[in-house]
């Protein structure tokens, strides 16, 4: 069985306070894009568990990655026997994209499948948010705001269709932690749906409060939003912590080798 976790991107950010218990509390929107990695999971035909990976290189240990966490987790509550994992990584870590919690939404999801597990989207989705504060996003993978400290979704009016994304990655890594910790909560919450009708507003509108300090660390994340922008982009943002920034274009842009070298892009038709 094979499934296709995808990236996330998101439409402002607000941090809004921190709480008691060190996370923090926020509202963004989140949304599903293309980029995917591919994960694969079967049964084990000798009893003995293995995960393997190819694509962008994987520095943790196996029993660290979130889908093999996601699939221990299963195996505990059901009694599930070993399998076999496979995750094909193309989808930049260190990104904002939501790749690690995307492929740990993925394996609870086919380890269900895979197993004829019964078990209701409320408990799938506790599950998730055990796993990571993104994970249940990808669990229903729609449009959402996301708030608390990212569990809490509601489903958000709000469609990119027709629209065209470039995402660049620059050479870095930001570590969400780090992030979290340099920020300062500006307490501000995100607009009613009714306010973002006009996209020419989302600039100032949908604003992503780790930019700030982030930018002023990694200056080159900076850089990459202003050549984005300089090719015509309505809205440009960092997405998540960083490093990945993005642009949404009403006209697909023309990009040369030269705009964004020895960088991650991935264009698409939203």
């Amino acid at each position: 069985m094979i499934v296709f976790p995808n990236a996330k991107i998101n439409l402002g950010l607000r941090i809004l306070r921190k709480r008691t218990d060190g996370f923090h509390d926020i509202e963004t929107i989140m949304i599903p894009i293309g980029l995917s990695d591919a994960l694969e999971i079967v049964p084990s035909a000798d009893g003995k568990f293995a995960f393997t990976a190819s694509g962008i290189a994987i520095q943790s240990d196996p029993e660290e990655n979130l889908c093999v966490k996601a699939f221990r987790m299963m195996q505990r509550k059901y009694g599930l026997p070993e399998v076999k994992i496979h995750l094909h990584k193309a989808i930049p870590a260190g990104a904002g994209l939501g790749g690690g919690s995307s492929d740990a939404a993925f394996a609870l999801k086919l380890t269900r499948r895979l197993f004829s597990i019964k078990v209701c989207g409320s408990e799938l989705l506790e599950m998730a948010a055990a796993l990571g504060s993104d994970c249940p996003f990808f669990i229903e993978n729609k449009t959402s705001v996301a708030a608390g400290r990212g569990e809490a979704l509601q489903p958000f009016p709000l469609s990119l269709k027709g629209y065209h994304l470039l995402l660049v990655k620059p050479d870095i890594n930001v570590s969400t932690p780090w992030a979290y910790n340099n920020i300062t909560p500006s307490g501000i919450p995100l607009p009613a749906p009714d306010q973002l009708r006009e996209t020419e507003a989302w600039d100032a509108m949908l604003v992503n409060d780790f930019e700030p300090a982030v930018m002023k660390t990694y200056p080159e994340i900076k850089e990459v939003r202003d050549r984005i922008r300089d090719l015509g982009a309505f809205y440009t943002a960092m997405s998540g912590s960083g490093s990945a920034v993005f642009g949404l274009f009403k006209s697909a842009p023309l990009v040369s080798k030269e705009d964004f070298s020895g960088m991650f892009v991935w264009q698409e038709l939203c």
